[in-house]
């Protein structure tokens, strides 16, 4: 009896160890399933757009151009949108100009400027004065903000603005635009991963724009302007959807020569070099342009040194020759180039100051000679070039702009905005190497070849002048124990004639370098080496086929003085 009571405790005993262990696992189980369903369930939370979009008033707005989110939100003021001027400026039409220092905002036009101040509705266009019945742009916080009603005026772009949150949504493309349709009912979220919070749900059948591939998420922008992270398996087909603009672009009428520009440079630096234009003239046969180096910026006030002569324009004229004077920023290295260009009282006085000599003078043209520009003075000086082209067309006077060879350093210069306002863009296809650079040719023929065709991406055959130098450059190697390559190197450049009188004095011969498009010369002189890549009659001729080839508008030549009297036979045979 005993026995068996002792039984029955041990099975209630062991039934009781047993349902503990059933209900651990039970609980471990559930929290396994919990976990579970935690981690693979898609978060239903939504997002802030607030916190999210960091929309910090009421006003504030935020902006997508081309499927992109801009860095600083707009504002929604009176029921439109404004946009900071950086992102007009950058991603809609850089052709506004802000001057942040005075306060104005300028467009220009083919025969009128456009000047607006803040927080006003009226503008001034040429003489006249209009009314936008808006206010055009505001200024919050040292930050110029631009009504997109304006901007659209004047830009091929299309936008539509949303609620919840405010957003305007901005498009400058056109044409055959590609797009990936949803396949399923889904949500857009902040992050790739299902506990991202939800940005937006899309419908089957929307159409979004991948903007970056994941392996499992997308970085997709949605029509309505949403920007973040959809689910790969929720992508569907592509769709092409033709959108085409009515928008109709302005023509920035040319001033042409029905004529091969054939000009040359005239290095003048004072008012009595002006008296020997007539000799000039005489040893230059053939050149139909002539541009004297007659100003420059002199203060930054936008003022110029003047050393033009009416007695020299009256010499050329009366040879059929037209003057395209040349204005610089580098005589005077005490000048703010960047607060001149930048400002507009600045940059007004200076184009004044350049029409004013022009007509005074009888120029037929301006040649603007503005290098080694900073970034910082970009803007300005492509702002500059528009507004002195509008007072250069309404007197019938020629504007060319001399430009170094596209590089990833001159990009500032933007040579395709320049050719839609100048007449001509003068390429100086020479320099390829520099005092301070290693030994070797200033301009040798696979080079210039290489500088046209890059600006021909950019500026239109029949606007190009090439630019062929007259100069030699003499490089000295001299031995230096203080030198990694074993030598110093210097330079010097010299005209034609210098040349041979180096090459007879030190009994030195040439040979011509088939790769180059030049004769080459080397000799010893005092423990130096001397290396010569030789600009003269062949080497130029070699240029003038570049010219020809590519059916470009002229050639100037850098300058006059430099070059031996048969040179302009080579010329002669290649210019209409």
């Amino acid at each position: 009896m005993a026995s068996r009571k002792r039984r029955r405790r041990k099975q209630k005993k062991a039934f009781g160890v047993l349902a503990v262990i059933i209900l651990i696992i039970v609980v471990v189980l559930i929290l396994l399933m919990t976990a579970f369903i935690k981690k693979y369930t898609p978060s239903k939370e939504a997002s802030d757009y607030t916190e999210y979009y960091g929309l910090t008033t009421e006003e504030s707005m935020v902006v997508v151009v081309d499927d992109q989110k801009a860095d600083v939100n707009g504002l929604y003021i009176n029921d439109r949108a404004y946009v900071d001027y950086e992102t007009v400026h950058d991603y809609m039409n850089q052709r506004f100009f802000w001057d942040g220092t005075e306060q104005v905002l300028r467009y220009t036009l083919p025969e009128e400027l456009i000047s607006i101040s803040p927080d006003s509705s009226e503008y001034t266009i040429g003489k006249g004065r209009e009314d936008a019945g808006y206010t055009i742009c505001t200024v919050r916080d040292g930050v110029m903000y631009m009504a997109v009603d304006f901007v659209k005026e004047y830009t091929d772009l299309r936008y539509k603005v949303y609620e919840d949150p405010d957003r305007i949504v901005v498009s400058c493309e056109w044409g055959e635009l590609s797009y990936t349709k949803v396949k399923k009912n889904t949500e857009i979220r902040e992050k790739g991963g299902i506990k991202s919070p939800i940005l937006t749900s899309v419908d089957k059948g929307a159409l979004v724009t991948v903007l970056e591939e994941g392996d499992n998420w997308s970085k997709v922008c949605t029509e309505d302007g949403f920007i973040g992270y959809l689910k790969n398996d929720k992508l569907g087909g592509d769709q092409v959807v033709e959108v085409e603009s009515t928008f109709e672009d302005v023509t920035y009428d040319k001033i042409t020569r029905d004529f091969d520009i054939n000009m040359a440079w005239h290095q003048v630096t004072n008012q009595t070099a002006n008296g020997s234009i007539e000799s000039v003239l005489a040893t230059t046969p053939g050149i139909n342009v002539i541009s004297p180096t007659w100003f420059y910026m002199n203060d930054d006030n936008g003022g110029i040194m003047n050393l033009a002569s009416a007695d020299y324009v009256t010499a050329c004229h009366a040879k059929g020759i037209e003057v395209w004077a040349l204005v610089s920023n580098l005589e005077n290295p005490d000048v703010d180039v960047a607060h001149v260009l930048n400002t507009t009282s600045t940059r007004d006085n200076l184009v004044n100051q350049l029409i004013s000599a022009a007509l005074r003078y009888d120029l037929d043209g301006i040649n603007v000679d503005f290098e080694a520009l900073s970034g910082e003075v970009g803007d300005g000086f492509i702002q500059f070039i528009r507004e002195l082209s509008l007072k250069c067309a309404n007197n019938d006077i020629v504007l060319s702009i001399d430009n170094y060879p596209p590089s990833a350093y001159t990009g500032l210069y933007y040579r395709s905005e320049q050719a839609r306002f100048a007449d001509y863009i003068v390429l100086m296809a020479y320099d390829e190497h520099y005092s301070g650079s290693d030994a070797g040719s200033v301009a040798s023929i696979g080079w210039v070849r290489e500088s046209v065709e890059a600006t021909l991406e950019e500026v239109p055959a029949d606007q190009v002048v090439l630019g062929i130098p007259l100069y030699t450059r003499v490089w000295k190697l001299t031995p230096s124990d203080e030198s990694d390559t074993g030598y110093v190197v210097s330079s010097e450049a010299v005209g034609m004639s210098e040349v041979d009188t180096r090459m007879a004095v030190n009994n030195a011969t040439m040979q011509w370098q088939e790769d180059v498009g030049q004769y080459y010369t080397e000799y010893e002189h005092e423990g130096s080496t001397y290396k010569i890549w030789i600009e003269e009659q062949n080497s130029i001729e070699e240029k003038m086929k570049v010219f020809q080839e590519y059916d470009l508008a002229g050639v100037s030549f850098w300058k006059i003085g430099f070059e031996k009297a048969n040179i302009w036979d080579a010329v002669a045979d290649y210019i209409n």
